[in-house]
């Protein structure tokens, strides 16, 4: 079995708020990933004493305890837990019920001999690829389809008719894209964060076929790379318009 990741900051010497992680538990049978992208705030983010690094640390950590010990509860259920855990966590020093408190984008996987299961959050990406070929993107486009239509999208966070972060409230983890794949159906699966899917989200170089392929020949770090050199040929984000020029970038590919 094959397993990969890699990360890089957006800005060197910059703090990565990106986390990924993954476990095969010791029974021996399945495993799972984490794989989180912790939302930049602006400068007021609701007087929390704690960077999102911290958030997305305790977030994952504890999604990735759960999605192995619990191996019969729903990823949801577990995406829901890990939120209420990471809230109690900071609550008695930090304002909650902002709506820039910490937070982030969530990728989920956990297979076994029979079946994939899979949860996606926000504007990350999971990707399936199965034996003959084909590769499957499993997105959560709430983002995509909000800006097709010319609004404001960052103050549609967390709000009915808008999109969805893992922050404080347990209750957005049945928002998520969740399913279930046969085992038999799924060679090998990748998880992106948006700074890693930029070749086919923004600068539309790259495919999702395309990206794969790339991360089972060169891995992780070659897709991270491909990534910096179109940032690096418009560093200013001028003839590509983008939110930041660079971004955190995590790739992780499981391959059986």
């Amino acid at each position: 079995m094959r397993m990969e990741t890699a990360t890089a900051p957006g800005t060197r010497g910059s703090a990565n708020e990106d986390f990924v992680s993954v476990a095969l538990p010791a029974s021996g049978r399945g495993g799972a990933l984490v794989l989180l992208d912790g939302v930049t705030p602006p400068q007021d983010n609701g007087d929390c004493v704690h960077s999102v690094p911290w958030f997305t640390a305790r977030l994952g950590g504890a999604l990735l305890e759960l999605s192995v010990s619990r191996p019969d509860s729903a990823l949801a259920d577990c995406l829901a837990e890990a939120i209420s855990r990471t809230a109690d966590a900071h609550r008695a020093t930090c304002d909650l019920s902002h709506p820039l408190t910490p937070q982030a984008t969530v990728v989920l996987a956990r297979w076994d001999d029979e079946h994939v299961d899979h949860l996606v959050l926000s504007d990350s990406a999971l990707l399936l690829g199965a034996p003959d070929g084909t590769v499957t993107p499993v997105l959560d486009d709430r983002i995509d389809r909000l800006r097709a239509t010319g609004v404001r999208v960052a103050p549609l966070r967390n709000l009915e008719g808008g999109f969805f972060t893992a922050a404080a409230d347990p209750a957005v983890a049945a928002r998520a894209v969740t399913g279930r794949t046969a085992r038999s159906g799924v060679r090998a699966l990748a998880a992106l964060t948006d700074g890693a899917a930029r070749g086919v989200e923004v600068f539309h170089e790259d495919d999702w076929a395309g990206v794969f392929a790339l991360l089972r020949k060169a891995g992780p770090e070659a897709l991270i790379a491909r990534v910096r050199r179109m940032e690096d040929a418009d560093p200013a984000g001028t003839a590509v318009r983008r939110g930041k020029p660079y971004d955190d970038a995590t790739a992780v590919l499981v391959e059986w």
